[in-house]
């Protein structure tokens, strides 16, 4: 299905686009299809828009059921009267039976004849084609109700070929629903109502219960709850108030929230997230490009073919057997099914991963993402939350541990260290503290109560008595803040950027596909160690430069297909260098995500095997698609060529072959089971975006 085959696709009046919110909504034309060219099929963007211009409040437009499919309507009529013909014929009733049999045809035809002949005086050739010769060739030879069998199987085949990439695009429509078409906005003259695409960075939204988010932002008032299961895959509504991020998309809960827009209404998360997904299905994989060059000139090959056979037939002296074997040839060689083997099994794909929160970027990705034997992951932010946390506190004889943490938030409270804020979130409210003085890169003095307190490294406090509890908090992965109060150590604190709670079951699904986790990571080898151990992973490589990242990556994907998991600038060359590259949504930097292949709009880590899976399965369907469509034209080729079966039968068997090559790609499409553990409630949400 590639333009690669024959050419630019000529098929129908091309849709045309209309600008909403900055994404390019194609309208849908009222015919699908008017060539039936199996080689030069759909379009890598959707065919139909989801909804119509954001001016004549139409409603969405949705795929009919087949029963009231326009597109289904000559096949059905050429379906009838051939059927019609049949029983007048069987009953004897010659004429009225050629009058079916001819009405047949041309309602069957109508589909791909006039596509074929346009393409051909481009000079450019395609399975329609090899049609149009067959069906005029049967014709020729008074063989009527053959060719409009032909035409029939052929016009049904490339309807319901339409309907199934229909359905495949149907994740990235959903995407484009989420859209709302206005939103309110608060002004200084009161609240009003305007396009999205009309929002821009830093306006105040009014996003009433249940109305969905029109852009991304920040909550600025207002506390409720966010449904954002659609855009990042995470199954649990999300708690937000002042301060937090909310995706486009996102629908809210019981009340009304003001946010302040961070991105355009015509460019936030999820518009890239639906660019993404179109560039995705016109960059093919390897597999699609062997379609391709199979493909491409085997329609030249099957005409020059067909006329050998004919031109043998003068040279025996039996032109009429041969012409015909000839025309049953034409048919079998024709390569619909695989022409269609990959394209649609990519675009179900990509467009149900883009559903629970995967977004691939290309078809070559995909198909690499398939291969993957190993995985290595950045910590922070990727194995972790990115969120130093106190883990536990260590006291002296007769100390309570609160009084510790109270202490050190009381000095702390100024401080911008990540520390001081992780401090900050272990005690409820802080105690008032004077005189506080920072001594960069060592701690702070203050007086709290009276009482004067230092808070710092053990470089700068050594923990005296709690020396072996220190040395042990280290040993643990943690960073140890050490409090004195009136010049005697009180208590250490330690504080670790925890584990994400799904990381440890993640390592798990990846070893149980045969994935070896490597941890990639810039901290101290002590710290990298106790956290991978808790994981589960035995492969730890710490301290490591963004370079010696990039090196670690090359010397893996030597060995066997690797991906890179990370979210940071210094991940990027590491993501490049990789088989594939995975970005951990927005809440890593813009270079990491420009640097992958494939973007989560989640966090949840067990989006990984579950990806992974989905990316296997795709790729065994597209090898068993190029596989039957092979099969296919090796099989009924001979048949045709001496005679075994006629053209009805090749007809109907090739086009059963098509057809059950569609539906095997749609199955792409389908969850596969290590994604359904994400349809629980996860232990912790947040909102990221791409």
């Amino acid at each position: 299905m590639s333009e690669e085959c024959c050419g630019p696709d000529e098929r129908a009046p091309r849709p045309q686009p209309v600008a909403l919110g900055g994404i390019r909504r194609l309208e849908p034309s009222p015919v699908r299809h008017t060539d039936g060219d199996a080689c030069c099929g759909p379009e890598p963007l959707p065919r139909g828009a989801e909804r119509a211009d954001e001016h004549d409040g139409q409603d969405a437009e949705v795929r009919p059921p087949w029963w009231r499919d326009p597109a289904l309507l000559p096949s059905a009529i050429a379906g009838v009267f051939l059927l019609a013909g049949y029983l007048f014929e069987w009953s004897g009733f010659a004429v009225p039976a050629l009058v079916l049999q001819v009405v047949s045809l041309v309602a069957g035809a109508s589909t791909f004849v006039p596509g074929a002949i346009r393409r051909l005086v481009r000079g450019r050739l395609g399975v329609g084609l090899l049609m149009t010769i067959a069906a005029v060739g049967a014709v020729i030879l008074g063989h009527v109700g053959e060719a409009a069998a032909l035409a029939f199987l052929f016009s049904l085949a490339e309807a319901l070929e339409d309907r199934a990439m229909d359905r495949a695009k149907e994740g990235l429509r959903a995407l484009l629903s989420l859209i709302p078409e206005t939103v309110r906005v608060s002004r200084l003259s009161g609240e009003a109502v305007v396009a999205v695409a009309e929002v821009r960075e830093l306006d105040i939204l009014v996003v009433g219960a249940g109305e969905r988010v029109a852009t991304d932002g920040i909550v600025v008032e207002g506390r409720s709850s966010i449904d954002a299961s659609a855009v990042t895959g995470e199954s649990i509504p999300i708690e937000v108030g002042p301060g937090d991020e909310v995706p486009a998309g996102a629908v809210n809960g019981s009340a009304t929230l003001r946010i302040e827009a961070t991105a355009d209404g015509r460019d936030n998360s999820l518009t890239q997230i639906v660019r993404l997904v179109e560039q995705a299905h016109a960059r093919k994989g390897e597999r699609a490009r062997l379609a391709d060059r199979i493909a491409r000139p085997l329609v030249p090959a099957v005409l020059i073919l067909a006329a050998l056979v004919a031109g043998f037939g003068f040279l025996v002296g039996d032109p009429g057997t041969w012409i015909e074997r000839a025309l049953v040839v034409l048919v079998a060689a024709s390569p619909c099914a695989l022409a269609i083997a990959v394209p649609v099994t990519v675009i179900s794909a990509i467009g149900s991963a883009s559903r629970f929160g995967v977004v691939i970027k290309s078809g070559e990705a995909f198909e690499r993402l398939g291969t993957i034997r190993a995985i290595a992951l950045d910590k922070t932010g990727t194995l972790t939350r990115n969120e130093p946390a106190v883990v536990e506190v260590r006291v002296a004889a007769g100390v309570d541990r609160e009084r510790v943490l109270a202490l050190a938030a009381a000095v702390e409270a100024t401080s911008t260290h990540p520390l001081a804020a992780a401090v900050g979130r272990a005690v409820g409210d802080r105690l008032p503290a004077t005189d506080v003085v920072e001594d960069a890169g060592r701690g702070l003095v203050g007086t709290v109560d009276g009482v004067a307190v230092r808070v710092g490294n053990v470089r700068w406090l050594p923990p005296g008595s709690l020396a072996a509890d220190a040395t042990a908090l280290a040993s643990a992965g943690m960073t140890v803040v050490v409090v004195e109060a009136d010049g005697a150590v009180v208590g250490l604190i330690g504080v670790r950027d925890e584990l994400r709670p799904e990381a440890a079951e993640t390592i798990r699904m990846l070893r149980a596909q045969g994935i070896e986790p490597v941890m990639l990571t810039g901290d101290n080898a002590r710290t990298a160690q106790a956290l991978a151990a808790e994981a589960g992973i035995d492969d730890v490589r710490a301290e490591q430069s963004p370079t010696d990242k990039a090196a670690a990556i090359e010397g893996l994907v030597a060995d066997r297909p690797t991906a890179m998991v990370g979210d940071g600038i210094n991940d990027a060359p590491a993501l490049a260098t990789a088989t594939v590259g995975i970005a951990m949504g927005v809440k890593g930097s813009a270079a990491a995500i420009e640097s992958a292949d494939v973007a989560f709009t989640g966090h949840d880590l067990r989006l990984l095997p579950g990806a992974l899976a989905h990316a296997r399965r795709g790729r065994r369907i597209m090898t068993i698609n190029i596989g039957l469509a092979l099969a296919i034209i090796v099989v009924l080729f001979p048949l045709a060529l001496f005679g075994v079966l006629g053209l009805a039968s090749v007809v109907l068997v090739h086009e059963i072959a098509e057809v059950v090559v569609i539906l095997n790609g749609v199955r792409a499409a389908y969850r596969p089971a290590a994604l359904r553990a994400l349809a629980a409630p996860a232990p912790r949400s947040e909102v990221v975006g791409v």
